[in-house]
């Protein structure tokens, strides 16, 4: 699986970004897809995460502000971020994993910042 994310960018305090990751190269369907983000001299943390089945889970800290969903049919996930704050700033990461396949994928991040 190749992961290609996407929309990134500066957002003021309050606004919104929808990030994009579009997988290539094997059966999307069959993988569990999750955001990672990293801050500035912080470790990777995880954000969301979406089962083939849909069952969705998010941090405590983007709860009801972010909504992660995938579109299978177009191997897509989604993460759809409002109510944006500084602490949000960090680069994204998309993930794809299939643990009975023994498989780990890692998109190369999408820059977000978030000015006050």
């Amino acid at each position: 699986v190749q992961l290609q994310a996407s929309g990134g960018g500066l957002v003021q305090a309050g606004g919104s970004l929808r990030l994009s990751c579009a997988a290539s190269g094997s059966i999307f369907s069959a993988y569990t897809l999750a955001w990672y983000r990293q801050a500035p001299g912080k470790q990777r943390e995880w954000v969301a995460h979406i089962t083939t089945g849909g069952a969705i889970v998010y941090a405590h800290s983007v709860k009801g502000r972010f909504t992660i969903s995938r579109d299978n049919a177009k191997n897509t996930v989604y993460l759809q971020m409002n109510s944006l704050k500084p602490e949000d700033t960090a680069v994204y990461y998309c993930n794809a994993l299939n643990p009975a396949w023994d498989r780990n994928y890692w998109g190369q991040g999408t820059l977000v910042t978030v000015s006050s």
